[in-house]
């Protein structure tokens, strides 16, 4: 009869404990100018907006496309905002290691991580996005 309240206790705070860290809230987009439309006139619709490759230091890449396959394949390890779980934080990799030296692990792996999670185009384009995280 008492392991009745223990049982209760232990299945409430595992339901408790299994709801941490799945907060989905997103934060609104910074600065944005407010549009007003004049009174009488209809907004104007906006386009959406397409993602055009980046050209910085480290290369030309698609942030979206890099972003999206990080998330798919690098972030259990690294984790959703690259702030690192089970493999490093990676928010600033790009002020320790070019797109190079960032290709190579892919490639090669290191350390826990094994070699060729990500290949070709993906990346190279993973590589050049996160050589920009300084």
């Amino acid at each position: 009869m008492k392991r009745i309240p223990l049982v209760l206790t232990a299945a409430v705070l595992a339901f408790s404990l299994s709801a941490c860290g799945t907060s989905k809230q997103t934060q609104p987009p910074a600065q944005q100018p407010a549009t007003e439309t004049p009174a009488g006139e209809k907004p104007a619709t906006e386009k959406p907006a397409t993602e055009t490759p980046s050209t910085t230091p480290s290369g030309s890449y698609d942030a979206a496309t890099a972003e999206s396959t990080f998330k798919n394949t690098c972030s259990g390890c690294h984790g959703q905002t690259l702030e690192g779980a089970v493999g490093p934080n990676l928010q600033k990799i790009g002020s320790e290691l070019n797109k190079e030296q960032i290709l190579a692990i892919l490639e090669k792996g290191k350390g826990a991580m094994p070699p060729g999670l990500v290949k070709g185009k993906d990346a190279e384009n993973i590589a050049a996005w996160l050589a920009d995280k300084k």
